[in-house]
């Protein structure tokens, strides 16, 4: 089995949010989404000083061997210049979950053999 990976990606809006997470579900970079409801209050040093902002997160389900494309698909829709885009590997698991992110990823492989 892949090894799968849990990304997190703030977002400057709902909108933006949604655009990420659409898109890489749909493409075949992640398995599910999810952005989570409310505001994230982040507080954060950029280009020499405290800044302060209110962002959405989104937590999205991948696989490793899906995570470069997946990272350069989002860097392309973002609006940052320097966007969180920051990866955790699943230690553990329900095995057919697991399966189920590796399964829903891996058809964009195949489809391109």
């Amino acid at each position: 089995m892949a090894q799968s990976l849990i990304v997190l990606v703030t977002c400057s809006s709902v909108a933006e949010a949604r655009l990420i997470a659409n898109s890489v579900v749909e493409s075949r970079l992640a398995a599910c989404t999810n952005l989570l409801p409310g505001v994230v209050e982040s507080v954060y040093r950029w280009q020499g000083r405290v800044e302060k902002a209110r962002e959405r997160l989104l937590v999205i389900k991948t696989t490793r061997r899906s995570f470069p494309p997946l990272r350069d698909s989002i860097r392309r829709m973002h609006s940052y210049q320097v966007p969180e885009i920051i990866a955790f590997p699943i230690s553990a698991g329900l095995p057919t979950y697991l399966r189920w992110i590796e399964d829903s990823v891996s058809s964009r492989r195949k489809g391109r053999r």
